[in-house]
């Protein structure tokens, strides 16, 4: 085991842990275990109801606290602090990314008992993906403050993105038919044009049974191949990469609360392998948390001064080590603002009467599509 804490004039903590063989055991069998629980238990498809979700939340939020209990006791409580920290704040960074994925749900129309087979796929690239971008991010910031300026001025770049994000409210009805995935899994595959169960993919002979069916009487085939992907596997393509864009944020983010590897990479496994449950519940939950995605918003805005100061400290001499505590308090207070404000100053009536009469327009919307389908089937 390789732990040391140092201790600055400026009360930052410096803890090392190194990739012990006993953590990292302890870590995959905890992830395993509850990933293999989750699996099991929604082995099914059928919608998730909300008290289902919440439950769920708080099963992944326990095996998180667990493995954080583990950390306090291996080692102490700086290393487990900054497991948290890292924890809370992927977290909250994930809100903007579940609030984006529901959009790509309803722009795809898929039907809510197949979420949760999207997400689970798409939570194991995440796993993979968070690996890597983890792996690379600690190599740079390794390299010396000059990184951490420029991680400063990018997660900075990502806090103002939000801030005009909001300003945008077409951005919530994007076509993702231009998206790069989306035009990708059409270069290589031919596309069946519905869904068909929670299939990501169909060969040859079940799209030309699926052609025979009633309600797909009048669909033509562009592109004829040994294997169609269907839209679900469309939308999954989509929301990974999605969480890959955002990935680029929430990792130096991360890195810049805790600089050990495993530490960073554990808190943003745990967080993520949670959001399957979070999404249904704050996809029952949106239109209260209406000011939460402000508060993800200041919290990059205190990474990227965190950065910014600690880069000035070793560049200059002048600046400031914020240490973990001071993090982990910022993080849970700025959270928890985010979510107060958001039952004490819940949205306007304006502003709910506009997002009423968005959701009976794209209804009415898909009604008229669905009619002029059946009228050109009718004709042919």
């Amino acid at each position: 085991m390789s732990l040391s804490v140092e201790t600055s004039g400026s009360s930052s903590v410096n803890t090392h842990i190194g990739l012990e063989t006993e953590t990292l055991i302890i870590f995959g069998a905890v992830a395993l275990f509850g990933l293999f629980v989750d699996i099991w238990a929604h082995r099914k498809d059928k919608p998730i109801a909300l008290k289902s979700a919440i439950a769920w939340t708080l099963f992944w939020i326990t095996i998180s606290m667990c493995f954080a209990g583990y950390l306090y006791y291996h080692f102490n409580a700086e290393v487990a602090s900054l497991f948290l920290a890292g924890y809370l704040f992927e977290q909250a960074l994930s809100v903007d990314n579940l609030f984006v994925m529901m959009a790509i749900f309803a722009w795809f129309k898929v039907p809510e008992q197949y979420c949760h087979r999207v997400l689970y796929w798409g939570v194991l690239g995440a796993i993979f993906f968070r690996l890597l971008f983890v792996v690379i991010g600690s190599a740079l910031f390794a390299l010396g403050p000059a990184v951490e300026v420029v991680f400063a001025l990018l997660v900075a770049a990502s806090g103002v993105m939000m801030l005009r994000k909001k300003e945008d409210d077409d951005e919530e009805h994007a076509d993702y038919s231009n998206h790069i995935a989306f035009r990708a899994v059409r270069l290589f595959f031919p596309v069946f044009p519905r869904l068909v169960g929670h299939n990501f993919f169909i060969n040859k002979a079940h799209a030309m049974a699926e052609l025979e069916k009633p309600e797909n009487k009048g669909i033509e085939l562009k592109k004829v191949g040994a294997v169609f992907a269907t839209p679900l596997f469309l939308c999954l393509a989509v929301i990974e990469t999605t969480d890959v864009m955002f990935a680029f944020d929430s990792v130096p983010a991360v890195i810049a609360v805790s600089r050990e590897p495993l530490i960073v990479y554990s808190a943003m496994i745990f967080a993520v392998m949670g959001l399957r449950s979070m999404y249904f519940v704050l996809d029952a939950m949106r239109q209260y948390l209406v000011h939460l995605e402000k508060a993800v918003t200041v919290l990059l805005f205190f990474i990227a001064f965190k950065l910014a100061a600690s880069a000035s400290l070793h560049l200059t001499g002048f600046g400031y080590d914020i240490d973990v505590y001071t993090s982990l308090i910022v993080i849970a207070v700025i959270l928890g603002i985010g979510i107060i404000s958001s039952f004490i100053f819940p949205a306007k009536i304006k502003d709910q009467a506009k997002e009423a009469a968005v959701a009976v327009a794209a209804e009415a919307q898909t009604s008229t599509e669905a009619k002029e389908t059946d009228s050109n089937e009718a004709n042919k």
